[in-house]
């Protein structure tokens, strides 16, 4: 039904002919000249000169707060390095320590050496454990506490500067 009817052209305008904008000047207010009190100038300057002087501060801090953790992540990296180089040393003197007993056990003659190998070994292996755990725990104590100083007495000169 809609195929045979004819359909009406309509021609469309460009936009610029159908709705123009029209042409306005803004309008030219000019400040009026007033002076202001003293008092308002001194106040401003004075609150300006505080502002500076509080923002140098702050800046002084930020500065000295930065050092402080560039230095003290220098310092726990060291401190790091050195406690792994400790279990480095560690796992090498008890995989020595096993190699050496596997040694011993290889050339054992009876069941009654080769028990008593292996008991004096685990009694020595105990106790350098021990004595392992012990300097790892001074290691890691001693790598925390030169890391947290730094930052406890940087914080405090920190805040007593800021105050």
């Amino acid at each position: 039904m809609s195929d045979d009817m004819p359909k009406a052209k309509t021609k469309a305008l460009p936009p610029s002919n159908v709705f123009e904008m029209p042409k306005f000047e803004i309008p030219k207010f000019e400040v009026p000249k007033m002076e202001v009190p003293a008092a308002f100038r001194e106040l401003a300057e004075k609150g300006v000169a505080q502002a500076k002087e509080n923002y140098e501060k702050m800046k002084s801090v930020a500065e000295e707060a930065t050092d402080m953790l560039e230095e003290t992540y220098a310092t726990a990296s060291k401190g790091c390095s050195g406690y792994s180089l400790k279990l480095i040393e560690n796992a090498r003197a008890n995989t020595d320590a096993a190699f050496d007993l596997m040694t011993e056990l290889a050339t054992a003659k009876s069941l009654a050496q080769v028990v008593e190998l292996s008991s004096g070994f685990m009694r020595k292996q105990f106790d350098a454990f021990t004595v392992q755990a012990k300097d790892l725990a001074d290691e890691a104590q001693k790598v925390m506490a030169e890391t947290a100083e730094p930052l406890k007495e940087g914080f405090t000169s920190a805040w007593k500067k800021a105050a």
